[in-house]
């Protein structure tokens, strides 16, 4: 009891202060300035229908809740999704996913003060609330327990790092939480061990939704059309990059020796961070073209910058290895999946434990290679880019492990059926 009236008491003091960040990080993107009101629980009133709520907080999530999503509305004519999230590059995925779906609703999931969450949340009155991976929210979890909506959460993922920072800082918090869901629907056995010791019940091991998210037409249209435009020049791809790893890859580059032709393409993970990583390749007086600008590439662009959102699959589409982001500073690694299954030969930092069980199977299968860093990643870069015969094989090694891995979507369905949500009934 205690610790609710801590957090109610915590959020109200906060509360202030997250509207003032929101308003600062809407400096660098306007996406967070708008909406305002469903921060707070407000919004439009929903059409009837038999809702569910399905929480992703940015782009990866929303991804890989699109299979389960669609199952959903397949499931009952009258089934509707609430998704939910809290970045702006969150809602424009869901935009292009479902844009055209009537019976998805996107929202800003509100401010977790116990009061505000509770309010919202009678008003939605949904059948059941899916929280995809690690987005845990006491004043969300307290609110559904009162309001006897069953929760799930689905897809998670739990890291060494992470599990003991939950068992040294908030243990008590951390199992009063896992005490709520029906159901917890781990990517993999480690995942569902470390749950089961911060008290987690009915853990279920499902496999990785991304594995089930399937590779989009109209993307693999635009890959065709960027590399028509890059020529036959060999692409270097590094995807998903973190602050400080571009200035990183920079500077290893200029001492690398790739073939003379080669084009780098250089897609930050978040758009706020688009100006600062062209200011950086001004300064290292590198040519290059911007996506947002449809700049052209011509034979002296030495560097192509993906600034725009929701094209990743295209680049991965258009590239002939790929870099991922976030594993070569301590940031734990972005998403290898959807490279592997494009067929791009992939190439990992040191520091990929929010993919730990993929990236480990990747090098396994002969799909990836995890070196200690850029100055390693750029040289193996350059004998694959030389390397057609080896280059294509680890192309279908990428795919082939890509395929292997699916059905964590029936399996999710299995598990949430058997903990009592049945989408049909």
């Amino acid at each position: 009891m205690w610790l609710r009236v801590f957090y109610f008491l915590l959020w109200t003091l906060v509360l202030p202060l997250a509207c003032l960040r929101l308003l600062w990080r809407g400096r660098g993107e306007a996406g967070y300035l708008r909406h305002w009101n469903e921060r707070f629980g407000g919004g439009a009133p929903l059409p009837a229908g038999r809702w569910y709520l399905v929480h992703a907080v940015s782009v990866g999530e929303t991804r890989a809740a699109a299979p389960l999503v669609r199952a959903i509305l397949a499931a009952h004519g009258q089934n509707r999704v609430l998704l939910t999230g809290t970045t702006p590059a969150g809602r424009e995925t869901a935009t292009q996913l479902f844009g055209a779906e009537a019976r998805v609703t996107y929202r800003w999931l509100p401010w977790d003060h116990p009061a505000l969450v509770r309010r919202w949340l009678a008003r939605v009155r949904p059948q059941a609330a899916l929280v995809m991976e690690t987005e845990w929210w006491p004043g969300l979890f307290a609110a559904c327990a009162a309001q006897q909506v069953p929760l799930a959460l689905v897809n998670v993922r739990l890291s060494a790092r992470s599990a003991r920072g939950y068992a040294r800082r908030v243990r008590a918090l951390a199992r009063q939480m896992l005490t709520v869901p029906c159901a917890v629907l781990a990517q993999g056995r480690a995942d569902a061990r470390r749950l089961r010791f911060l008290g987690a019940r009915q853990v279920t091991v499902c496999g990785n939704l991304k594995f089930d998210v399937p590779q989009d037409a109209a993307q693999q249209v635009l890959g065709e059309q960027f590399r028509a435009a890059f020529g036959a020049r060999p692409v270097l791809l590094l995807a998903s990059s973190r602050d400080g790893e571009e200035a990183d890859f920079l500077a290893a580059l200029a001492q690398a020796t790739l073939p003379p032709e080669t084009l780098v393409a250089i897609v930050p993970r978040h758009p706020q961070r688009f100006d600062e990583v062209a200011r950086l390749l001004e300064r290292a007086a590198l040519p290059y073209a911007r996506r947002s600008r449809n700049e052209a590439v011509t034979q002296t662009t030495r560097v192509w910058l993906g600034d725009s959102l929701g094209e990743l699959a295209a680049c991965y589409g258009a590239a002939d290895v790929a870099l991922i982001g976030g594993s070569w500073r301590p940031f734990g690694g972005q998403n290898l999946i959807e490279a592997c299954a494009a067929g791009v030969p992939v190439l990992l930092g040191p520091h990929t434990w929010n993919f730990r069980d993929a990236a480990h199977a990747a090098v396994s299968a002969q799909a990836a290679l995890q070196v200690a860093d850029f100055a390693a990643a750029l040289q193996e870069a350059a004998a694959l880019l030389t390397e057609d015969e080896r280059r294509t094989f680890m192309g279908e090694q990428a795919r082939r492990f890509a395929r292997t891995h699916q059905g964590a979507c029936a399996r999710t369905l299995t598990a949430l059926r058997q903990a009592g949500l049945d989408f049909a009934a």
